[in-house]
This record gives C-alpha cells, sequence and structure tokens, in this order.
C-alpha cells in the first residue's frame, strides 16, 4: 500500500455516501455535463481569498491567471481579487471575453517570449506589460510608436535570490525569466526617459512552497531588493509585485502553509520598508494556492481487472486531462494525490487499487497501490486538488481522446 495526499477540507459526504461539491453530488453533476469533468467549487474559492484578506490586509491580491483560466471561474474571481496577471495573449483574449478588461482593474502580462503580435494586442487592450529583457523593451516601445499607444511597463526582476525548497526555483539563477537585478536600474531609466509610464517591479523568485519560513525570508528580501533598486534609479515604484510562491499540500505529509505566519511578518516587513517604498503598492500574485483545492477530477471506472495478483482500475479519463496526478508534471519521485471513490465517499478502505488512465502508455498513472472502498464498473473516482495546472497544463490532443468538461458550481 501507497499513502496519497490529504483530502482538502470543505468537501463531505451525502446522506447516501455521495460525494458533495459545492453542495451537489458529483453523481449528479456527472449526469448533467458528462465525463470526465472537472468541478471548480466557488465556497473553496472565497474561503482561500477570505483567509488571505485576513492575512494580509492593505496588500493586494491579484490572480495568476495560468493556474486555470476556465471562462465562468475566471468571471467569479473578477467580483474577488484586485487584478490579473497573464502569461500570454490567449489569456489575454480569455481575460478581455470574461468581460474582465474594465477601469480600475490591473492586468499584466509577463513571460519571456512575447511577439510583436502579443505586444500589439496587450497595448490595445491598454495592459501594463513587465517586460523581461532589454531586447523585448525595446520592441514594445517600437510597437508602441506605430500604433501610437503610450505603453504601460513594469520589469520582471531575476533576483539573485530563490525561494528555498519550492517546486520550481525562478530565481538566483541564469534564467529566460526577467531582467538581471543589477541591470534593472537602467532599464527603468530608459522607459521613464521614452515617455512610456512605468508601472514597477515584478519580483517571483519561486513556487509551491509549504515553509512559512521560506516564503517571509523572500518577501523581506524581495521588499529590500525593491528599495535598493528604487534607490538607484531615484524614483518610487508605483507598484511592487512580491510574487506568490504560496504552496498547497498534495502528498503525505504535506502540511498546509502557515499563511497568518507570513502575513504577519510581512506587516512588519512592509512597516519598516524604505522611505523610497512608502507610496508603492505591494501585490501578491496568487494562483495554485487560490483554486488548486477547488477542483475535483470526477472519471468513470470503464474496467476492473486483476493482473499477477493487482488490482487495476481503468478509467475513461487520463494523464491527458489531469497530467499532475500520473507524476509527470515536476515531480521527481512520484507520489498519489488525494482520491476517491465518488458515490462511496464515506465508506471505509476495503481493498488495494492501481488506478490508470485509457490511454496507451504505461505513463496513464492516476493513483498507484491506493487503499480504497472497492468500486466496480460504473463507479466514479474523485480526484482532488485539480483546480490549478490541471486540464490546460495537460496533453489534451495526446493518442486523440475525448475531451473534458469543466464546470463551476
Amino acid at each position: 500500500m501507497k499513502a496519497m495526499g490529504p483530502i482538502p477540507t470543505g468537501f463531505a459526504a451525502s446522506a447516501d455516501g455521495s460525494l458533495l461539491i459545492g453542495g451537489t453530488e458529483g453523481l449528479r453533476l456527472i449526469g448533467e455535463h458528462g465525463a470526465p469533468l472537472f468541478v471548480y467549487d466557488r465556497s473553496v474559492i472565497d474561503r482561500q481569498v477570505a483567509r488571505f484578506r485576513s492575512a494580509f490586509a492593505g496588500v493586494d491580491l491579484h490572480y495568476a491567471v495560468k493556474a486555470n483560466p476556465h471562462p465562468a471561474l475566471l468571471a467569479h474571481m473578477g467580483t474577488l481579487v484586485d487584478g490579473f496577471d497573464l502569461a500570454s495573449a490567449g489569456e489575454l483574449a480569455t481575460v478581455e471575453a470574461a468581460g474582465l478588461l474594465r477601469p480600475g482593474l490591473p492586468v499584466s502580462f509577463a513571460g519571456p517570449g512575447k511577439g510583436n503580435p502579443d505586444l500589439t494586442d496587450a497595448l490595445d487592450c491598454g495592459v501594463c506589460v513587465h517586460v523581461e529583457s532589454d531586447g523585448e523593451l525595446d520592441r514594445l516601445l517600437s510597437v508602441a510608436r506605430v500604433i501610437g499607444k503610450q505603453p504601460s511597463v513594469g520589469v520582471r526582476v531575476n533576483p539573485p535570490f530563490g525561494l528555498k525548497g519550492s517546486g520550481m526555483k525562478m530565481g538566483g539563477l541564469a534564467s529566460q525569466f526577467g531582467v538581471d537585478h543589477e541591470a534593472v536600474p537602467a532599464l527603468v531609466r530608459r522607459i521613464v526617459e521614452a515617455g512610456a509610464e512605468w508601472r514597477g517591479l515584478h519580483v517571483y523568485a519561486g513556487s509551491q512552497s509549504l515553509s512559512a519560513e521560506a516564503v517571509i525570508e523572500m518577501q523581506r528580501a524581495t521588499v529590500a531588493l525593491a528599495g535598493d533598486i528604487a534607490a538607484e534609479v531615484g524614483l518610487t515604484p508605483p507598484e511592487v509585485n512580491l510574487g506568490g510562491g504560496f504552496g498547497i499540500p498534495y502528498f503525505s505529509g504535506d502540511k498546509p502553509l502557515d499563511i497568518d505566519a507570513v502575513g504577519e511578518a510581512l506587516a512588519e516587513t512592509l512597516a519598516a520598508r524604505p522611505a523610497v517604498l512608502r507610496d508603492t503598492r505591494f501585490v501578491i500574485e496568487l494562483g495554485r494556492w487560490l483554486v488548486g483545492e477547488c477542483g475535483v477530477y470526477l472519471t468513470r471506472v470503464v474496467d476492473r481487472k486483476v493482473s499477477r495478483g493487482k488490482t487495476f482500475l481503468v478509467v475513461d479519463g487520463g494523464l491527458h486531462h489531469m497530467l499532475a496526478a500520473s507524476g509527470n508534471f515536476g515531480q521527481l519521485l512520484r507520489r498519489n494525490y488525494p482520491v476517491a471513490v465518488a458515490n462511496r465517499f464515506g465508506d471505509e478502505p476495503e481493498e488495494e487499487v492501481t488506478i490508470v488512465g485509457c490511454l496507451c502508455t504505461p505513463l496513464d498513472l492516476l493513483a498507484d497501490e491506493v487503499m480504497l472502498p472497492r468500486a466496480e464498473v460504473g463507479d466514479v473516482i474523485a480526484i482532488f486538488c485539480a483546480g490549478a495546472y490541471g486540464l490546460t497544463a495537460s496533453p489534451q490532443a495526446f493518442l486523440s481522446q475525448g475531451a473534458a468538461r469543466e464546470v463551476l458550481v
């Protein structure tokens, strides 16, 4: 038997033992929308935003659209957050279609490979472009001159530090992301001299950390770095995006990030910030932490078989929808996401099973040797922590299998 991660709080069983998601039985949702199905519970998102507001008073909250760009989820997020951070022109189009490009709701666009069409779209929509190189700034200014727009520009900084223990380090090393910190002051001067609107600094040092100490240290270092850059430039940045890095528990032994401790420490850091940052707005950019635990991937059992003494449940979904659960999205050693039998959610485990998808590859492994209630053909498997980097982070066209559905409840 192998351990699996903890099922997030907020999920319960109905009177007949079926999994409830947002107060609705998962089986009913499959009946209405089909399977496989991603279900996103808006009450979990609301809870996370409320926790953030309690812990980080006076700090703006931006949603990182790359975590989950489902249109209904974005529209709901637009009622909760202070801005959106984009990583592609496709995300920009999705946000625009959701009616979220509106006055007073900041939208920024980062990413190392923005082409001239991307920059044109951003300028046309009034989006702040976070430039990641001298060359990108040159192209942005050139495009702005051609179309007659004043660009709104931030600088993404490649800091001299990373987020310790993070799932993906994005600072403290040579990188395609951002401008090396020592070169930022000269770039900011160029932005100002060109007559563009300088919106500030964006520092993203890592992701998926469960260590409050590591996040606190990163935020302290980020504020200090922003102060040093601002002092060298001689200008106050209107905004400093501190990045995110907040993780969620996926696997056995994972403990939730103590955001109250992080919030208390950040309040102390900001109270003592350099004078040049006194009028700066501070932003935390979150994706996974806001939506990761809201999502459940529901997939039906289509076959049950025993091979050399090992029981397999074959489902109609797989890694083409939920790559992360297969261990092929950044895991060095594969571990099990939290999994349940949705129509027997209140029952005790009875047997050890391995859950595999319908793809013709041994990589399509969704849960390995986990203890669950007995499941038969037609039963529904629920994979939790599926709200971030789920469907859009998966190879949906692989082997030309059918598409998954999505619904916000």
